[in-house]
């Protein structure tokens, strides 16, 4: 089957973090998946949802609470990964679509989580790092971080930064930015 280019499944995970190294037996893992559908044809962001992960070998430090506002109250209450992963193939038809992050942390995150964890992939091969985009599409000498990417072509910063259904959504805004100026 042909990859759908109607709609591009922005996708941004949070994970479990430390302010220095993990505890001992402890490791990053993904404990929420934030998902925006953009439109192509008209830009317009659809669908954003946060999908909340169990963490099966780590626990959500004070420094991962101060940055995400994510507790672990809030995270056990979530599905497991492989759930979440269904929710992308399923509900989302992630397999069939683009889909897009904001750098390569979230596409790396859950290859190495599938792997570890015998999940298959969720998503398909076609996947768009709209930071990167997003700098050569400016010309800039680096990539910039979303907040500052936002700041920068005067788009507001909506939500609550580091939560990814809300990271999700200005990623979303970004690419929309991007896809129409390339029209004009």
């Amino acid at each position: 089957m042909a990859k759908r280019l109607d709609l591009i499944l922005v996708v941004d995970v949070e994970a479990t973090c430390w302010e220095g190294n993990p505890p001992r037996g402890e490791e990053n893992e993904i404990i929420e998946v934030g998902v925006c559908m953009l439109e192509v044809s008209s830009g317009q962001r659809r669908d954003r949802r946060s999908i909340l992960v169990r963490p099966e070998r780590s626990r959500v430090s004070p420094f991962c609470t101060a940055l995400t506002t994510l507790t672990q109250a809030d995270v056990d209450a979530g599905v497991s990964f492989r759930e979440a992963c269904a929710v992308l193939q399923g509900e989302l038809k992630a397999q069939d679509r683009l889909w897009a992050s904001y750098g390569d942390y979230d596409r790396r995150m859950f290859e190495r989580q599938c792997q570890a964890r015998g999940v298959p992939f969720p998503f398909g091969p076609g996947h768009l790092n709209v930071k990167t985009l997003f700098a050569v599409t400016h010309a800039l000498p680096r990539e910039l971080g979303m907040a500052e990417a936002l700041e920068r072509v005067g788009l507001p910063l909506k939500g609550t930064h580091h939560r990814g259904g809300d990271d999700a959504y200005n990623i979303a805004g970004l690419l929309a930015h991007l896809l129409l100026a390339a029209r004009r």
